[in-house]
């Protein structure tokens, strides 16, 4: 769906150009932008290679590995139904610290391992893995997303966030005089949401179970 919005939307901007006779500020609007897309993505992954040795560094050290442990009680809170000691509790531990810390990048990696081992969890539980007799997109039959899968993309979208690292980066990418100053209203709103997000999740947990 995407693509075709995007794609109308170019296509509207040239149409127009055309029509206006404004054809040479739209290429020029695009060269100029295609060099910045390029110098962006060359400052993102500076700024990536560097938080994600921070976090090898930190995982090394075993830092990870206590942050994990002290998680723990708030993703048992979140998720009573995932049994102590199963997989998905690590990696869910590890996206919500990656997120917290800023490396919405990095936490994919995580994010989706997570996503692995609930499905398995579901297997486990004897439940059907897809919806019978129902074809998704492309005649594919669609997945049931589970209780547990649900509320752990609710907290992975809206999650706490101490150090916004891509938005620093734009900022800094685009001249900003205070880069960081970003830091702490950041810091408020994804508080909210989180908050927010949390006592939706167990509202919706508590009707389901009732």
């Amino acid at each position: 769906m995407l693509n075709y919005i995007w794609a109308f939307m170019i296509m509207t901007g040239v149409i127009y150009g055309a029509m206006t006779g404004n054809m040479r500020e739209v290429s020029n609007a695009a060269l100029n932008s295609a060099g910045e897309a390029v110098s962006l993505c060359i400052t993102m992954m500076g700024v990536m290679a560097l938080w994600v040795g921070l976090m090898e560094i930190a995982q090394t050290s075993g830092l990870i590995a206590k942050l994990t442990k002290g998680i723990q009680p708030f993703v048992s809170f979140m998720f009573p139904g995932i049994p102590k000691g199963h997989a998905a509790r690590e990696y869910i531990s590890m996206n919500i610290i990656a997120n917290v810390l800023g490396l919405g990048w990095a936490c994919t990696p995580a994010g989706l391992k997570a996503m692995e081992e609930l499905a398995k969890l579901e297997e486990e539980r004897g439940k059907p893995a897809y919806l019978s007799d129902s074809k998704g997109v492309g005649g594919k039959r669609e997945r049931i997303a589970s209780n547990e899968m649900c509320t752990f993309l609710i907290l992975n979208i809206s999650s706490l966030q101490l150090i916004p690292v891509n938005m620093i980066a734009y900022r800094q990418q685009y001249g900003s005089v205070n880069p960081a100053g970003i830091i702490a209203p950041g810091i408020a709103a994804t508080f909210v949401s989180t908050a927010v997000a949390v006592v939706y999740c167990k509202v919706k947990d508590r009707r389901r179970r009732a």
